[in-house]
């Protein structure tokens, strides 16, 4: 079975993620088969970004996304958007959609310690 789910990267005490495709044997930091996006929950508000014309594609056939990947992508608004797709909705202005949030959405890069 494939999964969506996060994979760490950065220095110890300053974790940040990439949102991967991967089988759901291989290990956490192991093996993947394409990188979606990333996830930093150190700025504020937190970053994501996620290529989102890949996870319909993936999740189309028949990826499904751990319950943490779930919670980002429902904050982000895209477990809408793909329900919408899967009803017959044009890729595109779901992607103009994403696009047009993007930009209203204002993030400081600086990240916090914690």
């Amino acid at each position: 079975m494939v999964r969506i789910r996060l994979r760490r990267v950065g220095l110890k005490g300053q974790a940040s993620y990439r949102i991967v495709v991967a089988d759901k044997e291989s290990p956490r930091d192991g093996r993947f088969l394409e990188i979606l996006g990333f996830y930093n929950p150190r700025t504020e508000p937190a970053t994501i970004s996620v290529k989102e014309d890949r996870v319909y594609d993936w999740m189309g056939k028949g990826a499904q996304p751990t319950e943490s990947v779930e919670q980002l992508f429902k904050s982000n608004g895209l477990l809408d958007r793909f329900s919408r797709f899967k009803a017959g909705e044009n890729v595109e202005t779901l992607l103009a959609e994403v696009e047009k949030a993007n930009q209203e959405r204002v993030i400081n890069p600086k990240t916090q310690s914690k």
